[in-house]
């Protein structure tokens, strides 16, 4: 259960006890800069605008108070054609946060700042930085100053280049291994001491373990089955662990193509402790 292992998003950060203040830490690490009060949404989600268009589900997305949006996403999908398509993710994770976040009738000045963070152990880009950090520019004039609001960060935890702080190489090679030999700061310490009580919740520990078996178990599938389908069977099969499912249920959930929708409701069947939770839940995110 390293925080890199998307225990982070699973449990750390949803706890309602420890959940804010480690978020607030790990952020004021990357960034450099105190960070306000946190309101933490863990497992965020947005449907698509239109049946069988595609959703997100960002793994931490966090509010600032009178500061900023930020969304961290620890990724440990190293495979050639996840890595090539990071940049495109990104851009849709982006799209989704400020389409979600803009009111009707709000003027676009109203948008908020927002910073993608993705977390990794491998190097998405190759050049060995811990830290590279994304914004929109001018190519004809590079020099010219041109702020949406919108800036990714990709933390690569074993990245030397680009001389990283103490405290950010301390963090990532925590968060990679999370270990109390790895915790060397006072900080770190405290942070190593969340993460712990976090573990020995029983029931904060079988939630994740839950989560965590059923995204192994629809890897594993995916390998030998189209990915959808694969899916499609963990979350009857998680279904039919409690309770029996309607169905119109049954045939909404067989009929469902787009892969980030499937994720997500893979995820809310792990969570969920009777078909009408998963059901009311459903549709309360759409």
């Amino acid at each position: 259960m390293n925080l890199v292992d998307d225990f982070l998003a699973h449990s750390l950060a949803a706890h309602k006890t420890y959940g804010e203040e480690a978020s607030r830490y790990i952020l004021e690490c990357i960034l450099q800069r105190k960070i306000h009060r946190l309101t933490v949404i863990p497992q965020k989600v947005w449907y698509g605008e239109a049946p069988g268009s595609h959703g997100v589900r960002l793994d931490v997305y966090l509010d600032e108070e009178d500061g900023e949006i930020f969304d961290m996403e620890p990724d440990n999908n190293s495979g050639i054609d996840d890595v090539a398509a990071l940049p495109r993710r990104v851009r849709f994770y982006h799209a989704k946060i400020d389409a979600g976040t803009l009111m009707a009738g709000e003027d676009y000045s109203a948008l908020r700042n927002v910073i993608v963070i993705f977390i990794s152990t491998y190097d998405p880009f190759g050049r060995n930085r811990m830290v590279y950090t994304i914004k929109s520019g001018c190519v004809e004039e590079p020099n010219l100053p041109y702020e949406d609001g919108a800036s990714t960060i990709f933390l690569y935890t074993k990245g030397t280049k680009g001389r990283p702080p103490e405290a950010l190489r301390q963090l990532a090679q925590y968060m990679e291994n999370s270990t109390a030999g790895n915790a060397r700061s006072v900080e770190l310490t405290r942070l190593h001491e969340m993460v712990m009580r976090v573990k020995s919740d029983r029931e904060v520990g079988l939630a994740y373990m839950k989560a965590y078996e059923a995204e192994k178990r629809i890897r594993e599938k995916e390998r030998a089955k189209g990915k959808a389908e694969g899916k499609v069977e963990d979350i009857i099969e998680l279904l039919e662990e409690v309770g029996i499912i309607p169905e119109e249920l049954e045939k909404r959930i067989r009929a469902q193509k787009d892969l980030e929708t499937l994720r997500m409701w893979l995820k809310l069947a792990s969570r969920s402790k009777s078909i009408e939770e998963f059901e009311e839940a459903d549709f309360r995110i759409c």
